[in-house]
């Protein structure tokens, strides 16, 4: 869907060009935005390798394992059905401290390992591996609600076009993945009022194992 969008947005730009016999115009706008492509992936080639790097660091002193259990009450409100310890819970922890300090590209590697674990979770409770979770569907509600103290991809898209000040748009963005953030909890609580706890699931489980035997 997203690619005969952008194929008609592309075609319609071409044939809006030659109708109203702007070719050369469009030609060079072509060309400086082909330009002005590579200097923003060198750009954020840059942006990335240093705040991975920072990641590294933060995992290897131990900040992120403490930051972890900051938020492990977080995290079981969230997600309760998910049992303590479980590698699931270590990986969205990941993402989610990435996420808060900006760190998009950091995060992937986490959530990806997350979907895994929370996958492998599904197959443990018996469940068909091709229908997404209660936890799958909150996790991925989050992540994209993605509240940021800092939006580093942001600051370096306006510091790369030319802004006098990148960092402007700290608290706006702040504020808005904050609401978002919010609400995407909200829904996500309200969607799960319905799901059974973890000890009434176990036991409906083995009842129903006993009166098969």
């Amino acid at each position: 869907m997203l690619n005969m969008i952008w194929a008609f947005m592309i075609l319609g730009g071409i044939l809006c060009g030659v109708l109203t016999g702007h070719v050369e115009e469009l030609s060079c706008a072509a060309l400086e935005s082909a330009g002005d492509a590579i200097t923003l992936c060198i750009t954020m080639a840059g942006v990335v390798a240093l705040w991975m790097g920072l990641m590294e660091i933060a995992k290897e002193s131990g900040l992120v394992e403490r930051m972890t259990r900051g938020i492990a009450p977080f995290l079981h409100f969230l997600f309760p059905r998910i049992p303590k310890g479980h590698p699931a819970l270590e990986h969205i922890s990941t993402n989610v401290i990435a996420n808060i300090l900006g760190l998009g590209w950091a995060c992937t590697p986490a959530g990806l390992k997350a979907m895994e674990a929370l996958a492998d979770l599904e197959k443990e409770r018996g469940n068909p591996p091709q229908v997404a979770s209660n936890e799958m569907c909150t996790f991925l509600i989050f992540n994209i609600s993605s509240l940021q103290l800092v939006p580093v991809n942001m600051i370096a898209y306006r510091s790369q076009y030319g802004s006098t000040n990148p960092a402007r748009i700290i608290a706006p963005a702040l504020l808005a993945t904050l609401i978002s953030t919010l609400v995407a909890i909200a829904y996500c609580k309200w969607k799960d009022r319905r799901e059974p706890p973890i000890r009434q699931e176990a036991e409906e489980r083995a009842g129903d194992g006993g009166e098969a035997k």
